[in-house]
């Protein structure tokens, strides 16, 4: 039994439901996890604006992290990256980051600001998850339109705010807590373009099959990474 929990955060358009093949996975391997629900992922549009952002999502993190008794190791997917880089600091009990296909951005930086998009003069309005021109939603998971899984997730998924994907990070938190960045073999999204350059930042580096949420489609592979990261953390404390 491992003496840190596991904080998931998902990326964009999700909910802390993709994560619970994973969990189950780490469960028989005796690693505790915990998870909590990004409000930028707009489950209830009619609320209107404002609609929450990237730094609403790293206050709900931080909230989690205190919350949380003993060594914490975050594991940040995707978009979840920015908000998570946001959130950690040397001060918490965060012993470790986890980046997953995800935005290890800098000071300065936003998620679409990576990609060379101009920040819009207004940050109102969502991004619908249907996107085919971001290779999305397949690409999220298995890329297998037949898996009836893959199809009952897609369609859970919920608008994301135009303001998450545009607010910049104001501290980089990587470069006060140790990291990990995970490239998954078959990333076909957006980030999957930038996920190099972005591991060049990480203490760590580690390659695993599958496609930008390699949790869901090699659940096995990726809980025992998170296993051999766990080993590795404590081995060096």
């Amino acid at each position: 039994m491992s003496n840190s929990t596991f904080l998931l955060v998902h990326g964009g358009h999700h909910g802390e439901w993709v994560w619970a093949p994973l969990q189950n996975a780490m469960t028989e391997r005796g690693l505790a996890s915990r998870t909590v629900t990004l409000p930028s992922a707009v489950t209830d549009v009619d609320k209107g604006e404002p609609y929450p952002g990237m730094y609403d999502d790293a206050k709900v993190i931080r909230d989690a992290i205190a919350q949380i008794r003993g060594d914490v190791i975050v594991v940040a997917h995707s978009y979840a990256g920015v908000p998570v880089t946001e959130a950690v600091s040397r001060d918490s009990n965060v012993v470790h980051v986890v980046y997953v296909a995800a935005y290890m951005l800098d000071v300065g930086e936003s998620m679409f600001g990576t990609h060379g998009v101009p920040s819009p003069e207004s940050l109102s309005g969502l991004r619908p998850a249907a996107n085919p021109d971001l290779n999305l939603p397949l690409a999220f998971y298995d890329g297998d339109p037949d898996n009836p899984d893959t199809a009952r997730a897609i369609a859970r998924l919920v608008p994301q705010s135009v303001r998450a994907d545009f607010e910049t990070v104001t501290r980089a938190g990587w470069r006060q807590v140790p990291n990990s960045y995970v490239i998954p073999t078959h990333d076909l999204s957006l980030t999957g373009t930038v996920a190099e350059q972005l591991a060049e930042r990480a203490d760590r580096v580690f390659r695993v099959p599958g496609n930008h949420a390699p949790f869901w489609s090699n659940v096995t592979e990726f809980a025992d990474l998170l296993v051999k990261i766990d080993g590795l953390v404590h081995a060096a404390r």
